[in-house]
């Protein structure tokens, strides 16, 4: 099940270990929540003992027992990035990513500007596990209340706190790309913000060539609590094979969108109650964001949000996205929209991520538009083969994902508009959330609404 009470402010009173919310419990209607009031609901963060090698830390093994899975779309088994860190020789750097690129998402720039100490305390768990040297925390520049809830975090920490491992906010570039591990990687070291080739790899050498951690901010927030409650408390939720919570952004046609906070195995339905309910018809739900996958309308009755689950869809919940869209609005507009928006986000360093995606794009808009060729199905499907996998990053995989499963699920209405052209839902405001472009506002939105 979700948890769905909307936050009326912070509660100081002791939860049941099993129940919702975990990570949004306490969450204040406004503002971001003090330490004085972090420590009063989550107690003093436990030392950590140093072992003989840091690869031994009892943080590691904790998060190993607890099979906590990273919260920022590649699901990489946290404990195993720690032991890839600890097994380095030089001090390490704690990176937390908080840039979420993904436009459908709201989950990390919550967590910064309402909850940066329990994000900002797995950053310092995990430096005191690995020997670190310093913290940083990076957000999107657009992203401006979480930067300054964490910068006013971490003054805070630095006077009534241990300060021994420094930690400091990073402001990056708000496109889709500048979040990818090597991209913050690049950029810290003063380079663009974009994928580099690997090798090395960040726990090799990261920023100022130090063996690096770089964890969604997600990630650290369940790190933070695991360390002090325990492996058997965090797998009291959600399913043998991806245990505990996740924080989803949903939006679409439902009473009060938002950030909701989900067992793992909860039912895309009581997720939709726990907003209030549909307030339209849904004609499909994409999972994942815009590397995700659509899921036709006709089995969302019967979807269950697990990875486990989802893999029979061909989907995954990823960045914990979950994006309804309405019988209003036209699938194949839509798709034409993202999809030349992904076109533009690529980094230019690969053929198919620069012109493979540049001719995707043109394809699904000619078939929007009615000047398909008989055989215009079969190109798109042809030009993602070309695509897939052999880019310089996984931009190029997760755009020809997010085209090719919405030519599959709404192959009705795209084989209409190769026929016919434009549809009258064509001219409706657009559904799904994308940045502003070139200065003016974007067309579809996501609200700051948060519900715990």
């Amino acid at each position: 099940m979700s948890s769905c009470v909307e936050a009326p402010g912070p509660t100081l009173t002791a939860r049941p270990p099993e129940a919702l919310p975990r990570l949004l419990a306490g969450i204040p209607a406004h503002g971001a929540m003090g330490l004085a009031q972090h420590l009063a609901l989550h107690g003093e963060p436990p030392a950590q003992p140093t072992p003989r090698a840091r690869s031994e830390s009892p943080l590691i093994g904790q998060l190993e027992d607890a099979r906590l899975l990273g919260r920022g779309g590649g699901a990489f088994p946290t404990a195993h990035k720690l032991r890839a860190v600890a097994s380095a020789r030089r001090r390490a750097v704690v990176v937390i990513n908080a840039a979420e690129g993904e436009p459908a998402s709201r989950k990390d720039r919550t967590l910064m500007r309402s909850l940066p100490h329990l994000v900002l305390d797995g950053g310092q768990l995990a430096a005191a596990a690995l020997g670190g040297k310093e913290v940083i925390v990076c957000v999107c520049d657009s992203a401006r209340a979480g930067a300054r809830a964490a910068a006013e975090a971490i003054a805070e920490r630095r006077e009534l706190a241990d300060a021994s491992r420094p930690a400091r906010v990073a402001l990056v570039q708000g496109r889709y790309l500048a979040g990818q591990e090597s991209a913050l990687i690049s950029y810290l070291n003063g380079g663009a913000a974009r994928p580099t080739f690997t090798p090395p790899l960040p726990f090799e050498q990261g920023v100022g060539r130090r063996p690096t951690l770089v964890s969604n901010a997600e990630t650290f927030a369940h790190l933070a609590l695991i360390a002090r409650h325990g492996a058997d408390w965090f797998r009291l939720l959600g399913t043998p094979s991806q245990p505990g919570s996740a924080l989803v952004t949903l939006s679409g046609p439902v009473a009060r969108p938002g950030v909701y906070e989900i067992e793992y195995g909860a039912s895309l339905a009581s997720l939709i109650d726990a907003a209030g309910g549909a307030t339209n018809g849904v004609r499909a739900a994409l999972l994942g964001g815009y590397a995700g996958s659509w899921i036709a309308g006709d089995v969302l009755a019967t979807l269950t949000l697990s990875d486990e689950h989802l893999a029979g869809h061909g989907a995954a919940l990823g960045a914990g996205v979950v994006l309804l869209l309405s019988e209003d609005a036209c699938p194949v507009a839509e798709t034409a929209r993202v999809a030349t928006w992904l076109a533009a986000q690529s980094s230019g360093q690969c053929g198919p991520c620069v012109f493979g995606l540049e001719a995707l794009a043109a394809a699904v808009a000619t078939l929007a538009h009615g000047g398909a060729l008989p055989a215009a199905r079969q190109r798109l499907a042809r030009l993602g083969s070309l695509v897939r996998g052999r880019g310089a990053c996984a931009h190029p995989d997760g755009a020809v994902k997010f085209i090719l499963s919405a030519v599959e699920v709404f192959a009705a209405e795209f084989a209409d508009h190769a026929r016919h052209g434009s549809c009258e839902a064509c001219t409706r405001p657009a559904e799904l959330p994308l940045p502003a472009v070139a200065g003016r506002a974007a067309r579809a939105s996501l609200p700051e609404v948060v519900h715990s």
